[in-house]
């Protein structure tokens, strides 16, 4: 076991050199291969039983809490929810390198290596489990309740994975939709405890001045992260959406001249290939605005804020907590009506997009080729954008009751 922590965590720290040398998919091909030969190695009972009162009660919370991204951002929740109910708990930040940007400072004067508590809650997904178990080592699962805090999209779930639930008593979940998938898989508790969503913002700081948008223009926003899957996302499809609503022709262009679209891109160097595709797609219009680079997560939530209108035509979603934090602060959302999100958003609350259950024509990692997933209708999500933008009443309607059931 250690011979292996060696070689991942050294590969993992020289990961930004690593990738300029050796494509990507070798990588993690090579990364997979040594977490494989460990899990092999790792039996049911190598992690010592729960034992009571050897430790206090309490959680520790372990993940990435310093992250920008989507894991980051889930595990602050969690301990604003202990924080507000007053549970006792420590914070014990942990990431996978390279862990995307990582500037959030919310918890940085609570920060601890020490775990004094009988209950891990390790907000790590499945897929980098055994990553976290050979980094942080056997000492901090013995004796301890261990809760991985899982999200995942699609109805099926990777073969490779299920060695993760030996490193587990129990299993979280943001939504249903994931906790029907892992059901399937293990007989160990699976819990749905949905994300408690509350994003600060600062309208003040963070104007559209700021991101350099322009003031006078309605505007969408699709925002993704490349490490999150591209076709998963699927930021073509809003593309498509927004061409056929406002951009069809010159008159059409000239007709809604006040309208845009924009497109916002974290970690958008993990993927060269996303950033090309998008900009062939988007080259001829001069109402789409492209951003990418680092932003905090206050500025994230303010940019949802500061645009009219939210579009997610994802294929799957474990949860969809961008569009959950757009509604909160009154930002209308467009979205597939398939996944995650559809448990907390309805056509009273949203623009629910129609879609077809399709197959997946070839591997993107982690999905395999075979899953299925939604594809939207684009027609239908081209037909809201225009609606949206034309019928003021309609457009406060859903901006309201989404904001009042977030």
């Amino acid at each position: 076991m250690g011979l292996s922590k060696f070689f991942l965590n050294t590969g993992e720290a020289l990961r930004p050199v690593l990738t300029k040398i050796i494509p990507m998919k070798l990588l993690s091909k090579m990364k997979a291969g040594i977490i494989n030969n460990a899990t092999d190695k790792l039996s049911a009972d190598s992690i010592e039983k729960y034992e009571a009162g050897r430790y206090k009660c309490g959680a520790n919370i372990i993940g990435n809490i310093k992250g920008d991204n989507g894991l980051g951002q889930s595990a602050r929740i969690m301990c604003r929810l202990l924080d507000e109910n007053k549970e006792p708990h420590v914070i014990r930040d942990f990431f996978v390198p390279p862990g995307g940007s990582r500037s959030n400072d919310t918890y940085d004067d609570r920060l601890t290596e020490e775990l004094p508590f009988d209950v891990n809650i390790i907000h790590v997904n499945a897929s980098e489990f055994m990553v976290a178990y050979l980094s942080l080592g056997k000492e901090v699962w013995d004796y301890r309740y261990n809760i991985g805090y899982w999200a995942w999209e699609l109805e099926t779930f990777p073969e490779e994975w299920l060695p993760a639930f030996k490193l587990v008593d129990e299993v979280w979940t943001p939504s249903d939709f994931v906790t029907n998938t892992l059901k399937k898989y293990t007989d160990k508790p699976v819990i749905t405890v949905p994300h408690c969503v509350a994003p600060e913002t600062d309208i003040v700081k963070f104007d559209r001045k700021h991101f350099n948008l322009p003031e006078d223009k309605f505007l969408f926003l699709v925002m993704y992260n490349s490490g999150s899957v591209m076709e998963r996302k699927n930021p073509l499809a809003a593309i498509k959406a927004f061409k056929e609503a406002f951009c069809k022709d010159e008159q059409m262009k000239e007709k809604y001249k006040d309208v845009g679209l924009v497109i916002k891109i974290s970690e958008a160097e993990l993927s060269a290939e996303d950033e090309k595709i998008i900009g062939s797609v988007i080259e001829d219009c001069n109402n789409i605005y492209y951003m990418c680079g680092h932003m905090g997560r206050c500025e994230v939530n303010t940019l949802l804020a500061d645009v009219d209108v939210y579009v997610s035509l994802h294929r799957s979603e474990g949860f969809g907590l961008v569009m959950a934090e757009s509604m909160y602060v009154g930002t209308p959302v467009i979205a597939t009506d398939w996944s995650g999100n559809t448990e907390f958003m309805n056509s009273d609350t949203a623009c629910m997009v129609g879609y077809d259950m399709i197959e997946l024509d070839k591997d993107y990692e982690p999905f395999k080729k075979g899953n299925v997933w939604a594809d939207a209708h684009v027609d239908e999500a081209a037909d809201y954008m225009r609606r949206l933008y034309e019928d003021k009443d309609f457009y406060e309607r859903i901006a309201g009751n989404g904001q009042k059931y977030a």
